[in-house]
């Protein structure tokens, strides 16, 4: 180890004399943490890391016609499931080594690895929970029947007990995935994308709950989001499934809310929901001229606790290493509440496919779970259908 220290002093060095530079493409959130961080590798190798502010809707567009080319950044930060388009174009450097991985969760590694590679290091971790009014609900429930038999209970003419974008994938997901269906079969090579578990028992049963809530009248026909959110806000359900982006305008509507994070509440003995998971996180571009260098920076520096730390007080989103995670409970006062319910949840999930082929998903299942939720055929004829739909579209 001091060996390597001594060839990258060096090598640095070299780099510094020849006026070498890191060039980061980073959203405005994450600007005035990188900073620092790029103060103090400048302070250390000599190397100016300038960080330019672009969008984080173009920024995935616009480096996949940049790198080709040799142009654009050393660096980007961007979400987990750019990876497998970005890699399988060869716009990715994997990064060789990271220490102190066994302080990341694994969930947020994974959801950087493509092919058995790591291609990033991640820094923020997101997922979404169930969340209830305080004021209609006076204890959060610890399993799913408690919370259905507390939604019966406060559900009358003008409260609703439970709604939520059930029709979208992503929201009902954790219901699916928590017995045991999956998209893809994950191997200790990448995803099997040819090995699809969205019809299987678990799959069946967890969209067969879904539809019993539909059935009893427990979530009223036509919810979207927009209708719980409406709802919630004006202090109108007592249960939703939601994610941080929203909990602001909750909390700015007055609403006293709770959030049960889906690692502490089961679908049965031992078995919780599993959310998806999106993580952001640094990667670094396979034409960059300064690979050594960026990784380096992104490896050292983002990645270390210091670096984290700084990160997740930049942005008060999810941390994505479990000391730092440990290090802000201690002491964490109610402003910080939510970041820690949802890195809980998070915490149980499984990240969203990093793979080309994850397209081909949501319509299909969006049509499968509109067709139960309708009583239009049956659990297992609409997953079967759906299954059938994305292995064509993934095959052409």
């Amino acid at each position: 180890m001091k060996k390597l220290a001594l060839v990258l002093m060096i090598v640095f060095a070299v780099a510094s004399l020849l006026s070498a530079k890191i060039v980061i493409w980073s959203s405005e959130n994450q600007i005035p943490a990188l900073q620092k961080l790029a103060a103090d590798f400048e302070r250390d190798y000599g190397i100016e890391v300038e960080i330019q502010q672009v969008n984080f809707g173009d920024i995935k567009s616009k480096f996949l016609t940049a790198a080709p080319a040799g142009e654009g950044p050393d660096i980007i930060v961007g979400a987990h499931d750019w990876v497998g388009e970005l890699a399988a174009n060869g716009l990715l450097e994997p990064i060789p080594f990271l220490p102190d991985a066994d302080q990341y969760y694994e969930v947020s590694l994974d959801a950087f690895s493509y092919q058995g590679k790591l291609y990033g290091v991640p820094y923020t971790i997101e997922s979404i929970g169930i969340i209830y009014n305080k004021d209609l609900i006076e204890e959060a429930p610890k399993t799913i029947d408690e919370l259905e038999q507390m939604a019966a209970e406060v559900a009358d003419d003008e409260v609703v007990g439970f709604v939520y974008d059930a029709g979208n994938f992503y929201f009902s997901f954790p219901f699916i995935a928590g017995y045991g269906g999956y998209i893809f079969k994950s191997t200790e090579s990448g995803l099997d994308v040819n090995d699809i578990g969205l019809n299987n028992e678990g799959a069946i049963k967890g969209v067969s709950l879904i539809k019993k809530w539909f059935d009893d009248g427990l979530i009223p026909q036509g919810a979207n989001y927009n209708l719980m959110d409406s709802l919630f806000k004006d202090g109108l359900a007592a249960f939703i499934v939601n994610g941080p982006w929203a909990t602001p305008h909750y909390r700015d509507a007055g609403i006293d809310y709770g959030i049960i994070p889906f690692s502490e509440i089961e679908l049965e003995p031992g078995t919780t929901p599993k959310p998806f998971v999106g993580v952001q996180g640094f990667m670094v571009n396979a034409k960059s001229k300064n690979k050594l260098e960026a990784i380096e920076f992104a490896v050292n520096y983002i990645g270390s606790f210091d670096g984290q730390y700084g990160m997740f007080v930049g942005e008060r989103r999810g941390t994505v290493r479990e000391d730092v995670f440990e290090y802000i409970s201690k002491d964490a006062g109610p402003e910080l509440y939510d970041v820690l319910q949802f890195s809980k949840s998070a915490s149980v999930g499984t990240p969203m496919p990093n793979v080309p082929e994850m397209a081909s998903v949501w319509g299909a299942m969006g049509d499968a779970l509109s067709i139960v939720i309708n009583d239009q055929d049956t659990v297992e004829n609409a997953l079967n259908s759906a299954v059938e739909k994305i292995k064509s579209a993934i095959g052409e």
